[in-house]
């Protein structure tokens, strides 16, 4: 594979995080200037944030967690050569459920199903580090 290929889906969940982070910005400033919280209730916290800035900047910091595994991974996978086809396929249905994950936490909201999306991204990338690890175990690598 090629380091474009592999990358992409880094790319595109980078992309996904800080279109976030813009997001929440706009969200918070809007409240700050529509009146909705003032300065001295958020300075310490965020719990007098309205709804909607809450919403988003909770989708915001989710994509700091289980993506930070994935990242990592692709780094290793890099340096290890074992990142494939399969390896790649799955890069981009994990990158599928981080997206389907932000429509429904800043959407809906419904907790089964963003409950549902992030299972399911959770368990694929849980395979993907069983799949690399395996790889490494039972074929080994080349020293770098």
């Amino acid at each position: 594979m090629t380091v474009q290929a592999i990358l992409l889906p880094v790319f595109a969940q980078v992309a996904l995080i800080f279109v976030l982070a813009l997001w929440m910005l706009r969200e918070r400033a809007g409240a700050l200037r529509r009146g909705e919280v003032r300065i001295g209730d958020i300075v310490l916290g965020q719990p007098a944030w309205p709804a909607r800035a809450t919403q988003v900047s909770n989708s915001f910091h989710n994509q700091l967690q289980l993506p930070l595994l994935f990242f990592v991974l692709v780094i290793l996978a890099m340096m290890t050569r074992k990142a494939d086809l399969l390896f790649v396929a799955m890069s981009w249905l994990f990158v599928a459920t981080r997206i389907l994950h932000v429509a429904v936490h800043t959407g809906s909201n419904r907790l089964g199903l963003r409950f549902g999306t992030y299972a399911a991204g959770f368990v694929l990338l849980l395979a993907m580090w069983v799949i690399f690890a395996l790889r490494i175990l039972l074929v080994g690598v080349e020293p770098v």
